[in-house]
């Protein structure tokens, strides 16, 4: 029997702690860039959202990686997060 624990993470929409590996990591690079890390290895500070098209429409509307980053975030990073994870769901 292994002891080896699963890491969790939440949700920064829904809120839910969920396994890590079922999870997408935004990223805020140390140049300021924000982006979606499918590798969940780039350097810089992280965010969790589910693998839910629900959370992901609303982390625009509510604008919640202006909250978690602690900075201006413009709707194109909104809207490039939204094409890569719509684009990767379809392929």
């Amino acid at each position: 029997m292994s002891d080896k624990k699963i890491p969790l993470r939440m949700c920064i929409v829904c809120r839910e702690l969920k396994e890590k590996r079922s999870m997408f990591r935004i990223v805020k690079g140390g140049d300021g860039n924000i982006f979606l890390d499918f590798s969940s290895k780039a350097a810089g500070r992280g965010a969790y959202i589910c693998d839910n098209p629900d959370c992901i429409k609303r982390l625009r509307q509510k604008k919640l990686l202006n909250k978690t980053f602690s900075c201006a975030v413009e709707d194109e990073i909104y809207t490039a997060i939204e094409r890569e994870y719509f684009g990767a769901k379809q392929n």
